[in-house]
């Protein structure tokens, strides 16, 4: 088991009815006026607004609003809000939708402090500021919301890249999983699947860390359960909070402890393959990518790999284990092959390089571009 170092300095608000707390924790940061961040607008059909914009005058906060956040988020909007964030002279930033909003939040909080935000993303500029963001979370799935990291897309470049630091920890999320009742079943599942990768990158690490080892084990058991009452019933608010609070533990640095600091080469490749197809959800994504890098890394720690596929899956080897989570996968209506997200032979190589140059290319095994192209076409066998 590695050694670990533990911090987590954002403040949860969890459950039914607590988006009208925002107000006053905002207030208590000692901040009077924000820049309110949004996406296309579905806040405006489940409450999600009304509520937030009563606690904000509840609370006497002024607020500002920009919209517009896409699903994979862009660095022009971002330089975008960078520049209306100075002109509204908000004091913060207030998050509210899914994991891109608050992951676009987190990179204007850092570009108010420098003078080109992406080179934040290209390490070529210390993260040592930012703008205090705050959440009220739609779409459980990043871990966004109680963790230091963000993933922006520069659409010129193709290059999804990712920053963090400290100074990124929300100052308060809130955390309603009523509200996400009115989800469409596929993001539901993309959240599902993005919540089980976080957990998977860190579990195949370390077999010695048994503690962490057991608690992914019933994340992971937790986050099947939960989703597949959920398409029974998509108001099951029990399974729907479960599977929210497993959202959030799967990232907030607790899924990781002892576990080496995670692979995520799974992460890489996806990140490289909505960079070019920006369709292409990250959850459903890296529903096509992880079962195949299973399939190609297995002899690495084969022990590791046979024990998830026992515990979490319940079947006798590592094969029954990718079979059961492609099986459920489908079961649940997503995608199992590049073939259905319209990815092509010819886009292989293009996806593999870039990759690469991301450099997320795993610790368990370090991938190269032609491992990384082994495992696109493992991941779609029609290709």
């Amino acid at each position: 088991m590695e050694n670990f170092d533990l911090l987590n300095p954002t403040k949860l608000v969890f459950g039914r009815g607590t988006i009208a707390r925002i107000g006053e924790e905002i207030l208590a940061g000692g901040h009077k006026k924000v820049l309110l961040i949004a996406g296309g607008g579905s806040i405006k059909k489940n409450t999600v607004y009304d509520q937030v914009i009563a606690s904000l005058k509840d609370s006497k906060i002024e607020w500002t609003e920009t919209w517009g956040v896409k699903p994979n988020p862009v660095l022009s909007k971002v330089r975008e809000m960078i520049k209306e964030a100075k002109e509204s002279g908000a004091e913060a930033l207030l998050a509210v939708g899914g994991g891109s909003v608050i992951d676009s939040a987190k990179a204007v909080a850092v570009g108010l402090y420098i003078d080109d935000v992406w080179q934040a993303f290209e390490a070529k500029k210390p993260i040592e500021k930012a703008m205090p963001v705050y959440s009220v979370l739609t779409i459980s799935a990043t871990g966004t919301e109680m963790n230091q990291y963000a993933v922006v897309t520069n659409e010129e470049e193709k290059k999804k890249w990712n920053i963090g630091g400290p100074a990124l920890y929300p100052k308060v999320s809130v955390v309603d999983p009523s509200v996400q009742a009115t989800l469409p079943w596929n993001q539901a599942v993309n959240g599902a699947l993005d919540t089980m990768s976080h957990i998977m990158e860190y579990y195949f690490m370390d077999g010695e860390a048994e503690t962490a080892l057991t608690l992914n084990e019933s994340l992971l058991r937790s986050i099947i359960k939960m989703t597949d009452k959920l398409k029974l019933d998509p108001n099951d608010y029990d399974s729907r909070a479960n599977l929210a609070w497993a959202a959030t533990l799967a990232l907030n640095g607790t899924s990781g402890a002892g576990q080496a600091g995670g692979d995520w080469a799974c992460h890489g490749i996806e990140h490289a393959i909505s960079a070019i197809n920006p369709a292409v959800a990250h959850g459903a994504g890296l529903g096509v990518v992880t079962p195949a890098w299973i399939e190609y890394v297995q002899d690495t720690n084969p022990d590791i790999f046979r024990r998830w596929a026992e515990n979490v899956w319940g079947g006798k080897d590592i094969k029954d284990g990718v079979v059961a989570m492609r099986e459920k996968i489908k079961e649940w209506g997503n995608p199992t092959t590049l073939a259905e997200f319209n990815i092509k032979e010819s886009q292989v190589e293009e996806i593999a390089s870039n990759a690469v140059d991301f450099g997320l290319t795993g610790s368990l095994k370090v991938l190269t571009k032609e491992d990384i192209m082994e495992i696109l076409l493992l991941a779609s066998p029609e290709v």
